[in-house]
């Protein structure tokens, strides 16, 4: 499996391209519609979009792939948040343009998406539904853990004591996996358990 980093301008969020093939694609929280250039230039077409959750700096580009044929997928709870009131008025009120999720995950399920292997891990705190995604040696993480932190939990349907536990039960279920999160530099459990303040 070959990861893509997409790199965010300003304040979104990092998204990933993921492919085994050189040929289909599967990204996770395409922020920008920059990820669209990066799949060109790559020659790849996204066959599926992965939320880790609905916040705006995540979805941005959702509608744009979707409309050229991406499905797209979040966890089961995270779906009725995307487009609630709550979410949607956040910082002020934020646009998040119009997409449809047609597929959902539970805690647990495993599923093969374009030839990789996924792992569907709830980890609510950042939101109620924030969900990460396990494949191969990597850990996906969103914004519910980051090199040196963890992610907000003063948002909608935030909790600050169940995004702590969501983070020590990933760190309990696997040994060591590397960690690209939502935002900043790539990381891996084993860091985190050494120097990661919120759970040493």
């Amino acid at each position: 499996m070959k990861v893509i980093k997409v790199e965010p301008h300003g304040f979104y969020s990092n998204s990933y391209i993921l492919t085994a093939d050189n040929s289909a694609a599967v990204v996770i929280d395409p922020s920008e519609d920059s990820v669209i250039n990066v799949l060109a230039q790559n020659g790849l077409k996204c066959k599926y979009v992965l939320l880790t959750h609905g916040h705006f700096d995540h979805v941005g580009a959702c509608r744009a792939l979707g409309e050229i044929g991406a499905v797209i997928c979040c966890s089961e709870r995270e779906k009725p948040f995307i487009f609630s009131p709550e979410n949607l008025g956040i910082f002020g009120g934020v646009h998040i343009p119009r997409f449809s999720v047609s597929r959902t995950f539970s805690h647990g399920e495993k599923f093969s998406l374009c030839g990789i292997n996924f792992t569907a891990v709830a980890t609510p705190g950042h939101t109620a539904g924030s969900m990460c995604y396990v494949a191969e040696d990597c850990l996906f993480s969103g914004d519910t853990l980051f090199c040196g932190g963890v992610g907000r939990a003063d948002l909608p349907t935030g909790n600050f004591n169940t995004l702590l536990l969501s983070v020590r039960n990933l760190l309990n279920a696997y040994a060591n996996l590397t960690v690209y999160p939502g935002h900043g530099p790539n990381t891996t459990l084993e860091h985190e358990r050494k120097f990661n303040p919120y759970v040493r």
